[in-house]
Parts: C-alpha cells; structure tokens; sequence
C-alpha cells in the first residue's frame, strides 16, 4: 500500500440507494477506497425538504460532523441544535445522533476512528 491514497468523493461509491435514500442524498463510505486503516469517513448529501434520516449510534467510535454547505439540523438524544457551515459538532459513541437538511439541502463530511461493524442504526428513530 502506498504511504498515500487520493480520491474525489464524487468518485466513491454512492450507498445512498442501498439505504433508500438514492432519490434525495448522497452516503458515499470513504474509508476503505481512500485505504484508510484506523480512520472512518462519510460524505453525506441530502437535498432540501427531505424528512429527518436514520438515527444511529455506537459502541466505541466517536465522531465528529462537519457541515461544509448548507444548514439544517441534527438531533443528538433528545436535543435538536441548528447547524450551517464549518459547524464541527463531535459525538460520542452511544449518543443517538441523525441531521436534516435546511432550505438549501446540507453537504456534511463525517470522521472518526474506525470500528468496523460498531453501532447500530433505527430508521424509525427521529419522527416528527
């Protein structure tokens, strides 16, 4: 392996689809063709006016989300905060956390160490 890999995002694959959300957002999962081995990362899209997605949470991986354009919101527990661009918000691992986009949609990068198959999802998790 070389001591550097360089993708594009937009170059990675798209689950969004798998997931059911292909038709408003993007979830394109970095980690393994960006090579990384002790580093998670997600680049995630969702288009305006699309409902709150899957919560999530974790056994051991603490991340932090980066709101690189757009705002909206993103519920961690039971506490909705405002979110718009450069917000680093950091969550630790059995924090319930998901985001929904403001008028403009919301472009987010997702970081942390890798936990391969930690957490678990609910798709049901934020309604409103």
């Amino acid at each position: 392996m070389s001591d550097f890999t360089h993708r594009n995002l937009k170059q990675v694959h798209d689950s969004a689809p798998e997931f059911g959300f292909g038709e408003v957002a993007e979830l394109r999962f970095a980690k393994d063709e960006l090579d990384c081995e002790r580093t998670g990362f997600t680049y995630h899209r969702v288009e305006p006016n699309t409902p709150p997605g899957f919560g999530h949470r974790h056994d051991e991986a603490e991340e932090v989300y980066v709101v690189i354009a757009g705002s909206g919101r993103m519920k961690l527990d039971d506490e909705i905060i405002e979110i718009g661009p450069l917000d680093a918000i950091r969550v630790a691992p059995q924090v319930w956390r998901s985001f929904t986009p403001g008028p403009e949609g919301i472009e987010v990068l997702a970081f942390g160490a890798r936990h391969d198959n930690d957490g678990e999802a609910d798709p049901n998790w934020w309604v409103e």
